[in-house]
């Protein structure tokens, strides 16, 4: 089996979606963070910096000690978020990334899209589903391009598995498993006066927070979107009153597969996706967390190999893809369309949670 799959696998961590040199590039996109939370300040900063076609130049917050700290260790422009706005400092970067609460992504990007920025917002779209078309509509008519933060999507990893199935290593796809998990209260700080709690600001937690994760890697993998989908929620904890803290939920892709997943914001971690076909198993396990290597095996006729490959840094990857699509004048993938079939499932998956009904889904109207 080592030899079979060594001809999909060569070479594991390529990019191949990159046509340009980064050595040839002298000027990277210009970014300008919007959101500077954990995530923005402990990756998306580093990834940025790391990627060789793009450089942070500006960023902002609500919370302007973080602006001011940011900016000063990072050597970028901090400004306000009515600056940001308003435009005050728009000829100072050529892309706008978006990193704030859910409810907070529409503001920030019809004023990036009014400016002409390209954009890359934080999944999900947004709290609501109508709100994340009004958010794909002003790009669409500012015609400025809008890439989703779907970062699983430039991971090398989850890239292979996809060339695996398209190959036909697998046979065909029967059902699919996957799961995520976190002590959200431990592992983001147990402070219980944060966004992803409010449903107002977040349009709930364990589904809109984490299960994003396996449903867009799903759709992503299998390159298909699911045609019936049903769910359930459970909220046990005080602290998650208001919210979804577990999740389970069926996606029924064409062609009778399944895929089962579990997510949850108050258990043992957990990260991991597995399809199963006639002729083999594919597991990455480590999934989806950037902050652990990601583990893939192939279990066919009865025999596991584990394969090692070198480990990139995930958000790296994310922001070498926006920047190398910018430059080199080519679409992105994940685009706000696609990004919108996954805002029209969690809402079918809640709509199904309250209701104790699979629903059937549509063309978005």
């Amino acid at each position: 089996m080592e030899d079979a799959l060594a001809d999909y696998l060569d070479e594991f961590t390529r990019r191949d979606w990159q046509t340009l040199d980064p050595d040839d590039v002298d000027d990277p996109v210009r970014i300008a963070v919007v959101g500077l939370g954990w995530f923005a300040r402990e990756w998306a900063l580093p990834g940025i910096a790391r990627s060789a076609f793009t450089e942070a130049t500006v960023v902002t917050d609500v919370d302007a000690d973080a602006v001011e700290t940011v900016a000063a260790e990072g050597d970028v422009r901090g400004v306000t978020p009515d600056e940001l706005r308003s435009g005050a400092v728009a000829d100072a970067y050529d892309a706008v990334y978006v990193a704030t609460p859910n409810a907070t992504h529409l503001e920030y990007v019809r004023a990036a899209a009014e400016q002409g920025k390209a954009i890359l917002c934080e999944k999900p779209l947004e709290a609501t589903l109508d709100r994340a078309r009004e958010l794909v509509a002003a790009c669409r008519d500012a015609d400025v391009p809008l890439m989703v933060g779907y970062r699983m999507q430039t991971d090398p990893a989850v890239r292979r598995l996809r060339d695996l199935l398209e190959a036909g290593f697998a046979g065909d796809v029967v059902h699919v498993h996957a799961t995520m998990s976190q002590t959200m209260l431990g592992e983001l700080g147990s402070d219980h006066d944060q966004w992803r709690l409010d449903p107002d600001l977040s349009g709930g937690c364990a589904l809109m927070d984490i299960g994003v994760y396996p449903l867009n890697t799903t759709r992503f993998v299998l390159g298909s979107d699911p045609v019936r989908v049903s769910g359930r929620t459970r909220t046990e904890h005080e602290a998650f009153a208001g919210v979804d803290e577990h999740a389970t939920f069926r996606l029924e892709y064409p062609g009778g597969v399944d895929a089962m997943c579990t997510v949850s914001q108050n258990a043992q971690h957990a990260s991991r996706l597995e399809v199963t076909g006639t002729d083999a198993r594919l597991i990455l396990d480590p999934a989806f967390y950037e902050r652990e290597d990601r583990g893939f095996a192939v279990v066919r006729d009865g025999t596991r190999v584990d394969v090692d490959f070198d480990q990139v840094h995930q958000i790296e990857e994310e922001f070498a893809y926006f920047g190398h699509q910018l430059l080199a004048g080519e679409p992105f993938y994940p685009d706000g369309d696609h990004a919108l079939g996954d805002m029209r499932v969690l809402d079918a998956l809640y709509e199904s949670a309250e209701t104790g009904r699979a629903v059937a889904l549509g063309d978005d109207a």
